[in-house]
């Protein structure tokens, strides 16, 4: 995405957590014990319908009962929310849209009402929904131009908490709705711009931050007990920056858990007592943790620390301190760990590059797990997928660059043409785990480098700063540095290399490809490439952390200069290779006519460049049938001009 979030944690939903691969297979698992390695005497390759055939699926709610667990699954082509029994029957599907994504948020905690959200087209404004019992769906965020989030549920689970801009476009205000009737009352107004972080199951305490600049924010609590709900602050540093970010209340309601970057490079977890305002180190480690996190009584603690483009898990017993041991499990990363209401069993995702995410059902203290999905496509053999490795290179300034590298099995035999794939962000990071465009592109015999250059996140804080305004400059000689790197890969073909990404990714892609002679071919998907009309036409909902994108890529009231140089739409005379230009006409962050700009830029050159429009995407791509035209409309752009 293009946005660098300074003070909110990944998204429970798409965290991956790392646990050793071991080789016993779980029951029902339905895999095949074998691994994808580099050699396989029946190799095939597959269309991208084929890779797409399989199923993404997050999200583990589990229900009031225990007996099931409430998902978004993409299976009818689109996301609809399903509810998977914890006894291996058959799933049910719980909506079922046919235009619009419907992404499943929750049960509710007495009955079996759940709670989704949707927006149209992918237009980013989300609305949060009811679906009743007999399955109507009850909106109730209703409006024109509001974004509404699920917030959470209240400790006595007759209330649960919903965001939405709706009184000013720009904020989130907090509201307590009733399970009852769906009635609610505003409980904080935000007219100061604060990111409403978290809120305690009591309803007695809101955790705020404030982003002041791309590398300093400050934490803000609330006392909603209080007649006057007045932001009080409880970290910040007025000599020294420092980034704090919210991860959690304590089930007791006693404690705020919050990330802290004080005198490290990498993020570590605060103690933060409500009763006596102390403030106590409560888990550390040698990188990033992303986030912490409890189950509904407290009995569990789980932290995650992105350690090298992946997530590595431990739950810990809170009482005693000991770490809970896992049953042995496939080979693959965890994702989307959760626990029933009494704490005796959990349910979690299993990751790789080479398996999308199946859910899985775990009793604590067992040793037998239950898989309760199968996502995969049963006709690509796993031995014919690519396992990525983690890499580094030199770039220009001798700083070292990591990504990950996808080697193809065509390179066993035969040098094969590359690209260098380029994450969005800015700040964001590329990882391990299962992509079926990665995957597709692979085993069609292209090398993939997804690069993490300087600037992305997981690698230290000060890694994560050196493209602050030095955008499409240092950032983009690590991209170039990167080509020179498979260069020197003596199963790569040194005269064929392309650059490909998406978001922000999709701007420096067009970077190259505007600003360097360097790469044969470039595809852009929903790449910023006026950064003066983006950062003037940022969506309303963004105004919380606008002056800390400000601060990191330029105001553009006083740095448009600086702007206008690095920005590929005026300099589209200088394309003189094959470009390919993927774009959503609903996108509200990289605006249609930022698109329609550059191509029109390189043909008025004379130059080659293809134009791919969804008219019912946003920002990305929700529907399963566009996935799968783009990722063939990638393949065919790369063998007509990279082979």
């Amino acid at each position: 995405m293009f946005l660098k979030r300074i003070n909110t944690s990944l998204a429970m939903a798409s965290l991956v957590f790392a646990l050793s691969a071991c080789q016993q297979t779980p029951e029902n698992s339905g895999i095949t014990p074998e691994t994808a390695t580099n050699k396989t005497d029946d190799f095939k390759t597959y269309d991208a319908a084929s890779f797409f055939a399989t199923t993404s699926m997050y999200g583990s709610s589990i229900s009031h009962d225990g007996s099931a667990v409430l998902v978004s699954s993409d299976e009818s082509g689109i996301y609809n929310a399903y509810r998977i029994p914890l006894d291996g029957s058959e799933k049910q599907a719980l909506t079922k849209s046919t235009t619009d994504s419907t992404y499943a948020e929750s049960w509710f905690p007495k009955d079996d009402r759940i709670i989704v959200s949707a927006d149209l087209g992918g237009n980013e404004l989300n609305h949060v929904y009811v679906r009743e019992l007999d399955g109507k769906l009850v909106d109730l965020t209703p409006g024109e131009a509001l974004r509404a989030e699920f917030f959470g549920w209240h400790e006595n689970q007759d209330h649960f908490y919903v965001l939405t801009t709706e009184r000013d476009p720009r904020f989130f205000d907090l509201y307590l709705y009733s399970t009852k009737d769906y009635s609610r009352e505003m409980i904080f107004q935000n007219d100061d711009g604060f990111d409403l972080s978290d809120v305690s199951k009591d309803a007695n305490w809101l955790a705020l931050t404030k982003a002041n600049s791309s590398a300093d924010s400050d934490i803000f609590l609330v006392d909603l007990s209080q007649e006057t709900a007045t932001p009080k602050l409880i970290a910040g540093d007025e000599e020294e920056s420092i980034a704090y970010s919210i991860y959690t209340f304590s089930a007791d309601n006693e404690r705020l858990l919050y990330g802290s970057n004080k005198g490290s490079e990498f993020t570590h977890v605060m103690n933060y007592s409500l009763t006596d305002g102390s403030h106590s180190v409560d888990f550390e480690a040698d990188w990033d943790v992303i986030f912490s996190y409890f189950s509904k009584n407290g009995k569990y603690q789980v932290n995650g620390i992105n350690q090298d483009a992946q997530t590595v898990l431990s739950i810990t017993e809170v009482a005693t301190g000991k770490e809970v041991t896992m049953p042995t499990l496939p080979p693959g990363d965890l994702r989307g760990v959760n626990f029933t209401a009494d704490e005796t069993e959990m349910v979690f995702y299993l990751n790789s590059d080479t398996s999308p995410s199946n859910l899985y059902h775990h009793k604590i203290g067992s040793d037998k797990v239950v898989q309760l999905s199968n996502n995969g496509n049963p006709k690509i053999k796993q031995a014919h997928l690519v396992a990525g490795e983690t890499r580094r290179f030199k770039s220009f300034d001798g700083l070292e660059i990591p990504g990950i590298l996808y080697k193809p099995k065509q390179a066993e035999t035969e040098k094969v043409p590359a690209i260098v794939w380029i994450h969005g962000g800015p700040g964001g990071q590329s990882r391990f785990g299962y992509s079926a465009m990665i995957q597709h592109l692979v085993n069609n015999g292209y090398a993939i480098f997804m690069i993490n250059n300087r600037g992305s996140s997981g690698y230290g804080k000060t890694f994560f700063h050196l493209d602050d305004k030095r955008h499409g400059e240092d950032d983009l000689q690590d991209v170039v540095y990167n080509k020179k790197y498979l260069q020197s890969l003596d199963w790569v073909d040194e005269n064929k290399i392309g650059v490909m990404g998406g978001s922000y990714g999709g701007f420096l892609t067009m970077a190259a490809m505007t600003f360097t002679q360097e790469f044969d071919v470039g595809i852009n998907i929903v790449g910023v490439t006026n950064w003066v009309r983006t950062l003037e036409s940022i969506p309303p909902y963004w105004e919380a952390f606008k002056q800390a994108l400000y601060d990191e890529m330029g105001d553009p009231a006083t740095d448009k200069k600086r702007l206008h140089s690095i920005s590929p739409v005026f300099f589209g005379h200088q394309v003189t290779k094959p470009v390919l230009v993927v774009q959503g006409a609903n996108d509200p962050r990289v605006l249609q006519v930022e698109s329609d700009d550059m191509v029109a830029a390189i043909r008025e050159a004379g130059n080659h460049v293809e134009y791919v429009l969804f008219e019912d995407e946003g920002h990305g791509f929700s529907k399963k049938e566009n996935r799968i035209v783009a990722s063939e409309r990638y393949l065919k752009f790369l063998k007509e001009f990279l082979n």
